[in-house]
């Protein structure tokens, strides 16, 4: 049952949906709609928007750009939240943020690019705590997915000594969105050492990593993205790092890669992923190994779970707010398998927590 808080009220069931036409924000109003939730379709095109279907599907559509305050307004009158699906997030965080702020509505965004949602944190938290609004930015594949991962790794400790988030991708077929987002975003990346966000050294650190299979052994290389800004908020780390498997880097490399192709009737396209997460305490480790398919299809139940669970109630605290924070890790996982997500939560003591065939 939905609560009473205020933003609840304001659009019970609506969630707006900005950056709706983009490869994301399509699979996002499609799951709200598997979910029972009334999604309010927002894009900066209004051609686009016309010739999204999101009419025939009986989605209400709005027009709303980043540079018109009172569009952005009027674009989230009636809903109760709003995702934000429209990179690059630099620029489009902050608009949409205070938006939801005068609205009183809750926000979430599925950025990767780490200064955009250090931003919110660093900027947002008392707004968002007086609005008595939440506000989780990195709600994605990137970012939410590892920060749950490794909430549910950590279990009862309080502070861990490493983290390493090792991905492995058998292939990226970038959208347009994330080709821009890579231009766009030129800073510095950030990892966690010595218990503080610090630059990645340049070049960035490279080694092997032995997944399960399908992958088996691969070549890595450091690439942190959001959730070393989301993990640091809820989890006391001396060193985290975020590493990514070589393949995939090279398709996002080669300009003449395609953007995604469904394989099945859900449009999701056939990329296989794999998230490895090892927790150490002292001489201890705990493991989380999840796999699933298409990034970017994955990111929408990643997202809307936390909608639901947010309007429902679930989280108490308002501000700006990393997921693993919020909500019991190990529960919101398992409401995602297996249709979208398999995992398996390895504990200290058990043999399969020693990571073997490994350089880090």
């Amino acid at each position: 049952m939905f609560n009473s808080h205020s933003a609840t009220r304001k659009g019970g069931h609506t969630v707006a949906v900005f950056g709706a036409t983009g490869h994301t924000g399509q699979f996002v109003i499609t799951e709200l709609l598997r979910r029972g939730l009334t999604p309010i379709a927002i894009a900066r095109d209004e051609k686009r928007l016309s010739a999204s279907g999101f009419q025939d599907r009986s989605v209400e559509t709005r027009v709303a750009t980043i540079n018109s305050s009172s569009s952005l307004d009027q674009a989230l009158a009636g809903s109760a939240a709003v995702i934000n699906c429209a990179g690059p997030f630099l620029d489009t965080a902050v608009p949409v943020l205070e938006a939801a702020l005068r609205a009183g509505i809750h926000y979430l965004d599925v950025t990767a690019e780490q200064m955009s949602a250090l931003e919110l944190f660093e900027r947002y938290a008392t707004p968002a705590r007086d609005a008595g609004i939440i506000a989780v930015p990195a709600m994605g594949f990137y970012g939410g997915l590892g920060d749950m991962l490794a909430t549910a790794a950590i279990g009862d400790w309080t502070e861990v000594d490493e983290i390493n988030i090792s991905i492995a991708l058998d292939s990226w077929e970038p959208t347009q969105g994330t080709r821009l987002t890579g231009k766009r975003n030129t800073h510095r990346r950030l990892h966690v050492t010595d218990g503080k966000l610090a630059q990645l050294p340049d070049p960035a650190p490279t080694a092997s990593w032995q997944f399960p299979e399908p992958f088996g052994i691969q070549e890595i290389v450091e690439l942190p993205f959001t959730e070393t800004v989301l993990i640091p908020r809820h989890v006391q780390v001396s060193a985290l790092h975020s590493y990514l498997n070589l393949t995939p880097l090279r398709d996002l490399r080669d300009s003449s890669t395609p953007p995604p192709t469904p394989s099945d009737d859900t449009g999701r396209s056939a990329q296989i992923f794999m998230v490895d997460v090892v927790v150490r305490k002292g001489t201890e480790t705990r493991r989380v190994i999840a796999q699933g398919r298409d990034i970017y299809a994955f990111t929408a139940p990643l997202v809307v779970e936390a909608t639901l669970r947010i309007l429902g109630g679930e989280a108490e605290e308002r501000g700006v707010l990393a997921p693993g924070s919020m909500f019991d890790a190990l529960n919101f996982l398992q409401s995602l398998a297996p249709s979208h997500l398999t995992f398996d939560v390895i504990s200290a003591g058990d043999p399969r927590s020693a990571v073997l065939g490994h350089q880090l």
